[in-house]
């Protein structure tokens, strides 16, 4: 690792932390020539992910558009920012964890609304309207009830 300040290679590691989640290290580090301190951060690189799409069609999976329609269904919603990065994190892990690299987009809304369920119903509801194409009032009718009565179970 080199130094920032004075790009000297020698560095020692004086502090090691894991973030909330798990998933990224966070090192502080000293040089050992200037005395200068900064931080780095280390995370696992993935294997590459293919989405089959409902038309069949493939691309890469990408971490971000994950996100983003997460914020959707979650816009004006009171939902922490780290509670959405650790709902993006927990999914992509269980894609890593899969045998295949190839996973079919019906998978990830599925994961998706499993967590969304629990964070919150409104945007659970939001995002299944998309996700399973509510093509009319009733199919919305029978989400809503069957969310009522888990509410109820619970």
């Amino acid at each position: 690792m080199n130094c920032p300040f004075c790009m000297h290679d020698g560095t020692k590691v004086i502090d090691k932390r894991a973030t909330s989640d798990g998933n990224i290290n966070r090192r502080r580090r000293e040089c050992l020539k200037c005395s200068k301190r900064f931080t780095t951060y280390e995370q696992i690189v993935n294997m590459g992910l293919t989405v089959v799409k409902k038309d069949g069609s493939l691309q890469s999976f990408d971490k971000e558009k994950l996100k983003n329609g997460i914020l959707k269904a979650c816009e004006k919603r009171d939902i922490p920012n780290d509670k959405i990065d650790a709902t993006v994190n927990w999914i992509e892990a269980k894609l890593q964890a899969r045998s295949s690299p190839r996973v079919n987009s019906t998978l990830i809304g599925e994961l998706v609304m499993k967590k969304l369920k629990m964070l919150d119903k409104v945007a659970y509801l939001r995002f299944a309207s998309v996700c399973r194409s509510f093509d009319n009032i009733k199919s919305f009718e029978k989400e809503l009830k069957e969310l009522k009565r888990g509410v109820k179970d619970e």
